[in-house]
C-alpha cells in the first residue's frame, strides 16, 4: 500500500540550517515569519498533505476526470478536499496581504507545493496554475483587474489558467491564429475572443465558482510573430453578474498519468476579455507566469522524487529475495 510522509526533519534542515530562512525576517514585510510560525504552517500544511490529499491520490487516478455537455467533474473526493484546502488559506500563503493574501515569502510557498505534489500530483495543478494567474494580473493587470481577480483567486473560491498552445502551432506561439477584436457594443473597453486552445490544464472543473482564463490573442493589425501577441484576461463567467461568457470546454485529454487533473481543449466564440498590460507585449506579462510555473514544474520533479524513495524504500526493507 503506497505510503506518504512529510518530511519535516529534512525540510526543516534545509529551511534553517542550510538557507537561514530566519534571515527572511530582515526583509520588510517578512518581520513576523520567524523560524516558530514558519515551521508551524508547514507543518499543518504537512497535515493536509498526509491525511487530506494524499489518501485521494491513487483512487483519483484511477477514476479520472469526466466530461458530459461541457461540464468536467473532478473524481470523488477532490471537491472536499478542496473546501479544506481553501479553508486554510492555503492559495494565498505568499500573496499580498493587500488582496487577503499572508504574505509570507515565497520561500514557505515553495515548500508547500513540494508537499503537495508527493501526496496529490494531480490535486497540485488546480492551486498551482490559479498561483501564475495571481501572478500576472498582480504585475501586470489594472487595479480595476486586480480589485475584481486577486482576492477571488487568493481566497480560491476563483481558480486561473494559461491558455497558449493552439492546434495547428505547438510551442511556436508566434504562429497563434488566435483573434481580439474590440467590442463596440460594450461600454467598459472590452474585446471579443475568438479561438481554440488545447492542452489547458485546469481548463474546466467543478471545483470552483469561477475560472479565470488567461489568453493569448491577436488583435487587428498586430505585428507577425511573437512580437503581435497580446494577453487577455476570460473569466467563464462574467465577474459583474455571473452570467455565461461563451468559453467551452470542447473535450479533455485522455493521459498516462495525473488523470486527475483536467487538461482540456478550450474553445472561445465571441468571449468577452479584457486586455492585460500593452498591447502586443502580451508575452512578456505571460511569462511571469509561465516562470511561476518553471518553478512549479521543479518542485513537482522534487515532490514526487520524495515520495518515490518512501515507497521504494519501505518495499526495499521489506522484499523477500531467495531464501
Amino acid at each position: 500500500m503506497p505510503i506518504y510522509h512529510p518530511p519535516m526533519d529534512n525540510i526543516k534542515f534545509i529551511l534553517h540550517d542550510v538557507l537561514e530562512a530566519e534571515k527572511l525576517t530582515e526583509i520588510p514585510g517578512y518581520e513576523d515569519a520567524t523560524t516558530e510560525l514558519v515551521d508551524q504552517i508547514l507543518e499543518e500544511g504537512g497535515r493536509l498533505c498526509e491525511n487530506v490529499l494524499f489518501p485521494i491520490n491513487q483512487s483519483g487516478d484511477q477514476e479520472g476526470c469526466k466530461l458530459e455537455n461541457g461540464v468536467v467533474t473532478t473524481p470523488q473526493g477532490f471537491k472536499e478536499a478542496y473546501q479544506q484546502f481553501i479553508q486554510g488559506g492555503w492559495c494565498g500563503v505568499s500573496s499580498d496581504p493587500e488582496y487577503g493574501g499572508m504574505g509570507l515569502p515565497q520561500l514557505v510557498n515553495t515548500v508547500m507545493q513540494e508537499m503537495i505534489c508527493s501526496a496529490n500530483f494531480s490535486f497540485g495543478m488546480y492551486p498551482g496554475l490559479s498561483q501564475g494567474c495571481y501572478e500576472a494580473l498582480h504585475q501586470f493587470g489594472t487595479d480595476e483587474q486586480k480589485q475584481t481577480y486577486l482576492p477571488k483567486l487568493i481566497e480560491g473560491i476563483w481558480s486561473g489558467t494559461m491558455c497558449l498552445t493552439e492546434p495547428h502551432c505547438g510551442t511556436d506561439l508566434g504562429l497563434i491564429r488566435t483573434k481580439a477584436e474590440a467590442n463596440d457594443n460594450a461600454d467598459d473597453d472590452c474585446y471579443n475572443i475568438t479561438g481554440t486552445k488545447i492542452f489547458i490544464s485546469a481548463g474546466e472543473h467543478d471545483l470552483t465558482e469561477n475560472i479565470i482564463h488567461l489568453v493569448l490573442a491577436r488583435l487587428p493589425g498586430a505585428p507577425e510573430g511573437v512580437k503581435g501577441i497580446s494577453l487577455f484576461v476570460v473569466p467563464k463567467f462574467l465577474p459583474e453578474d455571473m452570467g455565461e461568457n461563451n468559453v467551452v470546454c470542447g473535450s479533455i485529454e485522455h493521459k498516462m498519468g495525473i488523470k486527475a487533473s483536467s487538461t482540456c481543449v478550450m474553445n472561445f466564440e465571441d468571449s468577452k476579455g479584457w486586455l492585460v498590460g500593452e498591447p502586443n507585449k502580451g508575452l512578456k506579462a505571460m511569462f511571469t507566469m509561465m516562470n511561476a510555473a518553471r518553478l512549479g514544474v521543479a518542485m513537482q520533479g522534487l515532490g514526487i522524487a520524495e515520495v518515490a524513495y518512501q515507497n521504494a524504500l519501505v518495499y526495499a526493507k521489506d522484499r523477500l529475495q531467495m531464501r
